[in-house]
């Protein structure tokens, strides 16, 4: 049996997402296979020893060692271009997991403000009961993070590109900005996933992924990802092992399968948005369209220059003389679909549409919401992978209604 692992260094990205991380078992399958036990068996009690003290590698229980899981982590390990992957239950549990793992009372993150509204509601409530204080600034503002940074801050965290506004951070400057600060600089590449964007690659230290996003790509299951460095995710692996964060086989299984197909959807997608993006700015009834692939976004270039495409996810926001017409005007345009998906989730083949001020933000102050750009005309789509003109033609119908 030859050893597909001994040439996977010089493969392609696509090849990867196909082909890295299955150590195929006797039966000689060809497709990966799903382990859906809860724990191992040993030849001997000798050898049990060994296992449960690290002596020597093997399975010992599901909550932190699985063949499936294991596949996903290699495979996604070897797309992010990182030494490891530690697999979580989620996309929150992956960012809990990782702030656990390197933070104690008294430390410090510096964030950007445009982050997931469960993400900050984690830093703030959560992480702030232990004593481990955030700090927001503008994303794209590198001077505006130099000038947090204290002697305790030991984590800058940022979404690029953001949601829902899709702002864009540069990723080399701000991990330059971190080292010299002895910081870490975590990435949350959910929106374009390593089929569009490498963090790593532009110095970032660890990078964080909701799974349940466009690595599966079909919404079928919940889980997330760190991947980074062996030093640090073995910190990482400490926490899922001893808290139990991990992530089930099956859903291992499943987002698998979905990185197979990876590179082909996150194409498919960016074609669909950046024509939808350009038809949004060209509608009268559109005040303002927020996608980095339109040359009007204030960071285009930057977009253009880290990313191999702008992803799939983009906001618009009708127009409205003040708020609360403003959200009037936002909710028909949203229920006056019949095509899209009217929910918060994100990162499926079918396109998907929701009100970021009442749903995905909701839980932020008006204060944050402000600081944030999340307006009461904002409307949120995640381009699917439908006939363009089927999306166009859905949200036509409560766009023109407006005009």
């Amino acid at each position: 049996m030859h050893d597909e692992h001994d040439s996977a260094s010089s493969w392609a990205l696509e090849t990867l997402a196909i082909r890295a991380g299955h150590d195929r078992t006797g039966e000689q399958e060809h497709g990966e296979p799903i382990f859906p036990t809860s724990s191992f068996v040993y030849g001997s009690a000798a050898e049990a020893a060994r296992k449960f003290s690290g002596e020597e590698p093997g399975n010992i229980y599901s909550r932190f060692t699985n063949p499936t899981v294991r596949t996903f982590e290699r495979r996604l390990a070897a797309l992010e271009g990182g030494e490891r992957c530690v697999a979580t239950s989620s996309g929150m549990a992956a960012i809990l997991s990782t702030a656990l793992a390197l933070l104690k009372a008294g430390d410090e993150i510096v964030a950007s403000r445009s982050l997931f509204g469960s993400t900050v509601s984690l830093f703030d409530k959560y992480l702030g009961k232990l004593g481990i204080t955030t700090r927001y600034v503008e994303l794209s503002d590198l001077a505006a993070w130099e000038a947090a940074i204290t002697p305790a801050t030991k984590l800058l965290f940022a979404e690029t590109p953001s949601n829902p506004l899709s702002e864009v951070v540069d990723i080399a400057a701000l991990a330059e900005i971190a080292h010299r600060h002895d910081a870490w600089l975590a990435i949350d590449n959910c929106f374009l996933t390593p089929a569009l964007q490498r963090p790593l690659a532009l110095g970032a230290d660890l990078v964080i992924h909701s799974a349940t996003k466009y690595l599966d790509g079909q919404g079928r299951a919940i889980g997330g990802a760190v991947v980074g460095r062996e030093a640090e995710l073995e910190e990482v692996f400490g926490v899922v092992r001893t808290c139990g964060p991990c992530l089930s086989p099956f859903n291992a299984w499943i987002f698998t399968k979905g990185l197979e197909t990876l590179e082909l959807r996150m194409r498919a997608h960016c074609a669909n948005a950046q024509a939808l993006a350009e038809w949004l700015e060209a509608h009268p009834a559109v005040a303002r369209v927020h996608y980095s692939g339109l040359a009007s976004h204030p960071q285009h270039a930057l977009a253009a220059r880290q990313q191999r495409g702008f992803g799939a996810v983009l906001g618009f926001e009708v127009k409205g003389s003040e708020a609360e017409g403003s959200r009037a005007a936002a909710w028909s345009v949203i229920d006056a679909t019949r095509l899209l998906s009217i929910t918060g989730n994100l990162g499926d083949v079918k396109s998907t549409i929701t009100h970021p001020a009442t749903t995905t933000h909701g839980r932020l102050s008006h204060a944050q919401k402000s600081a944030a750009g999340i307006t009461e005309g904002l409307i949120r789509v995640a381009v699917g992978l439908e006939a363009l003109d089927d999306i166009r033609s859905d949200l036509a119908r409560g766009l023109d209604a407006l005009v």
